[in-house]
């Protein structure tokens, strides 16, 4: 049982816990994520780990209700305990000094970017960032990652903050203006998809974070498959960082939504129990 330290709101549906897991703690670099269940017969799910505190013992997860699991979790308040938290797993970022770094985050996408950012600066890169989200209720640490950003440019759908525009409007003014050595993208999967032929097209070597459908986090199962290059990976022990331009998007996004029926129906009972 993993204790829920701190639970700040970000928004109506995103939240960011803070929970006691000190070896967890200690393990973690970024690029890292855990498998969480909440309730013995719960459903398992990942998450990337979006800090780590070593000293207190105690990671931060962020997360987005966009189902049942996410519900229940978004549910718990503080001194509740998560049932099951196994980690760190899958493949740390490799990070050293590249020169210009262009980090890209969607949505709560930002949360697994920041330790990415915060990497990539402490190791001597100089960092352009570009967050976007639909509305400006949906920037999320935008101050964290401010801090290891040696520029940030913030996108909305609706030019409710920032500027007007999908990130790959913000990535294209960096571009023109900076010139990068290696790119990060992480976010909804066909946010990634066009970020990743933005850079394409411009030559980028670029790496995509995938959350993909995962259940045991360990190579077993195979529901995290993906097509990269032409060969089979499973994002949970062979990523989860891929060579962007290499990733099948459109594969991933059909494997997405296989379930989305499926996953409606369930929140739909769900949200019936709970009235």
């Amino acid at each position: 049982m993993y204790k829920i330290i701190e639970k700040t709101f970000f928004s109506e549906n995103v939240v960011k816990f803070e929970i006691e897991a000190p070896r967890i703690a200690k393990a973690r670099r970024a690029g890292h994520f855990v498998i969480v269940k909440i309730g013995k017969k719960g459903e398992r799910f990942p998450l990337t780990i979006a800090g780590a505190d070593r000293v207190k013992g105690t990671i931060t997860l962020v997360v987005q209700k966009v189902g049942v699991s996410s519900r229940k979790l978004t549910a718990l308040n503080v001194g509740d305990h998560i049932t099951d938290l196994v980690g760190p797993l899958g493949q740390a970022t490799h990070i050293d000094n590249k020169g210009t770094v262009l980090a890209c985050g969607g949505g709560v996408g930002v949360a697994p970017l920041l330790p990415i950012v915060e990497a990539y600066k402490k190791a001597g890169n100089r960092v352009v960032t570009v967050i976007a989200a639909r509305n400006k209720d949906l920037i999320i640490l935008e101050d964290q990652i401010r801090e290891y950003s040696d520029k940030l440019v913030i996108m909305t759908d609706d030019g409710s903050y920032g500027q007007k525009g999908l990130i790959t409007d913000g990535m294209e003014q960096i571009i023109k203006d900076e010139d990068i050595a290696e790119a990060m993208i992480i976010g909804p999967a066909v946010m990634m998809k066009f970020a990743s032929l933005t850079t394409k097209k411009h030559n980028i070597p670029t790496l995509a974070s995938l959350n993909t459908i995962m259940v045991d986090g360990t190579g077993m199962c195979g529901a995290c498959r993906i097509t990269v290059a032409g060969k089979t990976k499973f994002v949970c022990v062979d990523g989860p960082e891929f060579n962007a331009h290499d990733v099948d998007f459109d594969e991933m996004l059909l494997r997405l939504g296989g379930y989305k029926e499926i996953e409606k129906e369930a929140e739909t009972d769900y949200l019936k129990q709970c009235e």
